[in-house]
């Protein structure tokens, strides 16, 4: 009993409210440092523009739809949540703070950083801003300039540059009215491109410099790192949906439609079309059907993404690390999942571009659809989680007869196994008879051969 409590405060909660889905993930730091994911809840997002909330009932059904989901494959309840927030509204800005100390002797400590850090608080911002990241760059202690770690130096002097994310006060206000109302606590809140970054890249690369793109369905979130330290944040607010609606505008198809062209047609770059396939999409009630060349599908997503790598191009020249990204560009998200973009990214930025998946530091045993650019933020939202929870509780046993019978519904449709529900320590009593083994050794076999069937096969789409 006591391991299954202690298992349980070990468990941490992230939920990612974006443009295009709601995301909530359950995991917990593993014997080798590795996250072990529990649970997670997916569904379509339809009250968030842009990353920002624009339907505050939407959004907190979506939420609750995705916590349910989780909490019925991890078979607890949650509680208390990370979030993550992102949008047009958040802005980045850099300051130089001081602190003059009264003995030279004395060591500086954790608390002088602290305070240092703390008056960087009492900024005056923009009405309605409100400060959501302090992050320091370099140290100065008496004039000894590029200090990483000031801590333990003597010195009177302590002087630091810091790079501070500001965002909308409404805008946080309404993702923890959301939350809240979803019958949840909110634990913190970061940054979602911050958290993207912590699973996609390495030490490494933070240290040589890298600039990580998370192209959403909304925005576009731009971190630059260089020593290991973040140096510059934007956000572009432009995303995978700006490509969507020029699809449609374009060949003049539906919403759905043009999606599923840029799904499973579409291309970042026209050059790299040699086929050129005529695809048809049927009309409305009867009328004539409607063809589209695949190149030409290919010229329309390029020009808007060509649009995008403008904007990124322009943030890192603006940052002053243009020359400096020894490990060039890092693409994430759903937008990073069409062809060729690294190779428009290549030529666009001329700094080399790879395509990131979030599974640095996933223990092995993870879902196969959790190795997706999609669920880049919510993994690095659990990390964060994982990182600073402080001996706060997350999730709470099932206690009442009343909370089994709401968590135990059907299986989720949202494409993950429920591999992990229930104890993991099943009784004696509870071991399956021989014929129980035997039909579900047959349901394995019979779902392996449906997967291989369909992986091979084509699927056919009545849309096309």
């Amino acid at each position: 009993m006591n391991d299954h409590n202690n298992i349980q405060n070990e468990i941490a909660v992230a939920l990612d409210i974006g443009t295009t889905k709601v995301c909530a993930i359950a995991g917990r730091l593993n014997e080798y440092g590795k996250i072990e994911i529990i649970s997670v809840g997916t569904v379509k997002s339809e009250g968030v523009s842009r990353g920002v909330v624009s339907n505050i009932d939407k959004t907190v059904r979506a939420i609750k739809e995705a916590i349910e989901i989780a909490e019925r494959n991890a078979g607890l309840k949650f509680k208390l949540v990370h979030v993550g927030i992102a949008g047009q509204h958040i802005k980045s800005l850099h300051h130089h703070g001081v602190r003059v100390r009264h003995d030279a002797n004395d060591e500086i400590s954790y608390d002088d950083v602290e305070m240092l850090v703390k008056d960087m608080h009492k900024l005056v911002l923009p009405p309605g801003d409100k400060i959501l990241h302090v992050i320091p760059q370099e140290f100065t202690v008496d004039d000894e300039r590029d200090i990483i770690d000031p801590v333990g130096m003597s010195g009177i002097r302590l002087e630091a540059n810091f790079h501070i994310i500001t965002g909308q006060i409404s805008a946080s206000r309404n993702i923890m009215r959301c939350v809240e109302k979803a019958d949840l606590e909110v634990a913190d809140v970061t940054l979602e491109p911050i958290a993207s970054a912590a699973s996609i890249l390495s030490e490494e690369e933070k240290e040589a410099g890298v600039a990580l793109v998370d192209i959403g369905g909304g925005t576009t979130d731009i971190t630059i790192f260089k020593d290991g330290i973040i140096r510059h944040t934007a956000v572009i607010p432009f995303g995978g949906n700006a490509v969507t609606k020029d699809i449609r505008e374009g060949c003049t198809v539906m919403m759905d439609q043009a999606e599923k062209l840029k799904v499973k047609f579409g291309s970042a770059m026209a050059n790299e079309i040699y086929d050129n396939r005529i695809i048809t999409i049927p009309g409305f009630k009867g009328r004539e059907h409607k063809e589209i060349s695949e190149k030409n599908l290919a010229r329309i997503i390029q020009a808007r993404v060509e649009e995008i790598f403008d904007y990124v191009l322009w943030e890192i020249r603006r940052s002053g690390y243009e020359n400096k990204l020894i490990a060039g560009v890092v693409l994430t998200g759903g937008g990073s999942l069409l062809k060729h973009i690294n190779l428009l990214a290549e030529y666009h930025t001329g700094l080399g571009a790879r395509v990131g998946k979030p599974v640095e530091h996933l223990a092995h045993g993870y879902q196969i659809q959790l190795a997706s650019p999609i669920y880049a933020t919510a993994v690095g939202l659990l990390k964060n989680t994982i990182e600073n929870m402080k001996d706060r509780q997350f999730v709470e046993s099932i206690t009442t007869e009343k909370d089994r019978l709401d968590l135990s519904g059907p299986d989720s449709d949202d494409g993950f196994e429920d591999d992990q529900n229930g104890d993991n320590n099943p009784s004696p009593d509870d071991s399956p008879s021989d014929g129980e083994r035997k039909k579900r050794g047959s349901r394995f076999f019979d779902r392996f051969y449906t997967l291989t069937k369909e992986f091979f096969e084509a699927t056919p789409d009545s849309e096309f």
